[in-house]
């Protein structure tokens, strides 16, 4: 239906679209703002459903190699001490039944040679200037003049993308959601073998294995007034937010450093209504549904819809009924990750009950187990 498409945005999303695209038949070109296209960060989480999703796009053995997969929780107090911890994993159960985690820029190499490996020319350092939709297809202007003609064009651009802004001028922006989430990199303590939440201190804190060495920790810090923390101050006040923790966490609080990789980023959200393409442009991932850590899910959300897009565009004989289709299939799911997400951190934020919350994690991680 479809023989060239033209997608904006070199993330986890972008990245699987082009590749389920061009494994459809279709001509893609990938383009990123970044001239180095880099990823920052440092560890992420993936549950079940991403490694289901990284299992269909064909890169779970070398997410399995570059990092960690497990299975199960452990629940500690403040003090380190062991609450619950779930029955072990076996080795051989389904990937939509395992978790773990992994580099984001490990994530990154495995997903960009691939792209690479599979012919799909890639721009980088190009902001798309314009785009001028026509009845088959749309012209696309670059930075250094080049315009050129596509059947369709994926904004996959994040949270911040310049083409909904273009295509939906009056879509309301992410909002903040009063918290912040810091994340760090530390050695990994060999009883570290599955993801680990630490319940009842001033803050939320978890570490997750992304190796077989190294671990990520996640710090869910309220700050209503969404104050900016100076690179300087940053290791000092994640000192600060782990002080009143014990287990292991004294030892990862000594070893702060330039290796703990500290990142930050202020917690926002957003869900478009449908439909989310005008034309031949159609948004994906954090374009059209940026969600907030709480279920550890926006990767595979991303890789999912990158999937399910090459799905109905090759299932319709329409381009126009193959992106509603695409919706259709997408908006619901979506908006349960979205809402149940942001209000987990309400739950949070308001020192609620914290079993409400786990219940609402519990039933949402439940419901993505069903087919995509």
């Amino acid at each position: 239906m479809i023989d060239k498409a033209l997608v904006v945005g070199g993330g986890v999303g972008g990245m699987s679209a082009a590749l389920a695209l061009a494994r459809q038949g279709v001509e893609v070109e990938l383009v990123d703002a970044d001239p180095h296209w880099r990823a920052y960060g440092a560890g992420i989480s993936v549950t079940g459903l991403s490694l289901r999703a990284f299992d269909d796009l064909g890169i779970l053995e070398e997410v399995r190699g570059r990092g960690f997969v497990g299975g199960g929780i452990r629940l500690r107090t403040a003090d380190g001490s062991v609450i619950m911890e779930s029955p072990p994993i076996p080795d051989t159960a389904p990937p939509i039944a395992r978790s773990g985690g992994i580099m984001r820029p490990a994530l990154h190499e495995i997903m960009s040679r691939k792209v690479r490996d599979a012919g799909i020319r890639v721009t980088l350092g190009a902001e798309i200037t314009s785009v001028e939709q026509y009845a088959a297809g749309a012209h696309v202007g670059f930075p250094d003049g080049r315009r050129e003609s596509y059947d369709l064009v994926v904004a996959a651009d994040g949270i911040f993308s310049q083409l909904r802004r273009q295509t939906f001028p009056d879509a309301s922006a992410p909002q903040f959601t009063g918290q912040g989430c810091w994340r760090i990199v530390a050695q990994r303590p060999p009883e570290v073998d599955r993801p680990e939440m630490f319940l009842g201190g001033p803050v939320k804190l978890g570490f997750n294995p992304i190796s077989d060495d190294r671990m990520y920790a996640f710090i869910l810090e309220h700050v209503p007034d969404n104050p900016w923390f100076a690179p300087e101050e940053q290791l000092d006040h994640v000192a600060g937010l782990l002080a009143p923790f014990g287990g292991y966490v004294p030892q990862v609080r000594a070893a702060l450093g330039s290796d703990s990789l500290v990142n930050y980023r202020p917690l926002e959200w957003l869900l478009l209504p449908a439909p989310w393409h005008r034309g031949r442009v159609v948004l994906i991932g954090d374009a059209v549904h940026a969600t907030t850590p709480h279920m550890a899910s926006g990767a595979g959300m991303a890789v999912e819809d990158g999937l399910v897009l090459a799905e109905e565009i090759a299932r319709h004989d329409d381009l126009e009924t193959a992106l509603t289709a695409f919706t259709a299939r997408r908006f619901e799911r979506a908006r349960m990750v979205v809402e149940n997400s942001v209000r987990v951190g309400e739950i949070e934020m308001s020192g609620g009950d914290q079993r409400d919350a786990n219940a609402m994690l519990g039933s949402t991680m439940q419901k993505l187990h069903e087919p995509y």
